[in-house]
């Protein structure tokens, strides 16, 4: 039995002439919480199905708690909690009775521990309630129960805060906290930046290739180049202008004011020097710590 609770080494997925997976390679250690960020297509619910064995991978190979998923993907699925992006429920039966079946698909039988999940995320007072008929943040709770309630070792979920508002997502982070710290290993996909600050490590995916996966503290300081607060107006003649300066690698909106990213050697005072001599007054840059989605844009970048 491996140490590991999951791993891809040099894993591809190719529908025709499309590669939706390429050559992804990756470890998830016992109590991680690994979120797994990209924009919708970039490969993260494909690489979700190589690892359940639910896809045939076209190169390399997958396991989760040491066994190979192509070869064995039975014997892995009753040790592992997943969440689809659907919330995979049955609308007419209430949450109690979701609830009831996904634990007789596991074989358990003891409505205690039914109980116990319902009580655990705040849906005691729902059980007789139609799942069609839950407002989504509590959908999105059934559905977590559902895939919790055979008490896996490891959880997959796919986009599971889609969709809900802030406050929701919160909770449901807040949710995933407290089942890794009773030892529930987590690997979470999501199109959320500030989501996976989240996360003990983040991998970064885009067109099927992984880019990075590490820390978010470790993917921010190995960003290559300096990041800018720029402050000007008019704001869109600013962008047009710092887009334009040497040394430049990226800049764009950030709500008031621009960000920027130039490579280390460029200085505050050139930055607002050649901004001046591009006909802009009153601008003014500031040192920024970088954020995951300037790691993301970064490494993104043709």
């Amino acid at each position: 039995m491996s140490d590991l609770i999951a791993r891809a080494e040099h894993l591809s997925k190719r529908f025709g002439d499309f590669l939706a997976v390429d050559d992804v390679s990756f470890e998830v250690r016992p109590g991680d919480i690994v979120g797994y960020l990209g924009p919708n297509g970039s490969g993260k619910t494909t690489t979700i199905r190589l690892l359940l064995g639910l896809l045939r991978p076209s190169g390399g190979r997958a396991e989760l708690m040491g066994i190979d998923t192509e070869r064995d993907p039975e014997a892995v699925r009753h040790r592992v909690g997943y969440m689809s992006q659907r919330f995979a429920l049955y609308d007419e039966l209430t949450a109690g009775e979701n609830l009831a079946f996904y634990a007789g698909v596991y074989g358990l039988r003891d409505t205690a521990r039914q109980q116990a999940v319902l009580e655990q995320l705040g849906l005691r007072h729902l059980e007789a309630a139609r799942a069609g008929e839950l407002p989504l943040g509590f959908r999105q709770r059934l559905a977590l129960a559902t895939a919790i309630v055979h008490q896996p070792p490891l959880l997959i979920l796919d986009e599971p805060t889609s969709g809900v508002d802030p406050l929701a997502r919160r909770a449901f982070w807040d949710l995933i906290y407290s089942l890794s710290e009773s030892g529930v290993t987590a690997f979470v996909t999501t199109h959320y930046m500030d989501e996976a600050e989240y996360c003990q490590r983040v991998g970064i995916m885009r067109r099927g290739r992984l880019l990075a996966m590490d820390t978010p503290s470790n993917l921010r300081r190995a960003l290559p180049g300096l990041v800018w607060d720029v402050f000007g107006e008019p704001l869109l003649e600013t962008l047009g202008a710092l887009g334009s300066q040497p040394g430049v690698e990226r800049a764009g909106l950030a709500g008031d004011h621009l960000r920027a990213l130039t490579r280390p050697d460029i200085t505050r005072p050139a930055l607002e020097a050649g901004l001046k001599r591009a006909g802009l007054r009153g601008v003014r840059a500031a040192p920024a710590e970088p954020s995951l989605e300037d790691v993301f844009l970064a490494l993104a970048t043709d």
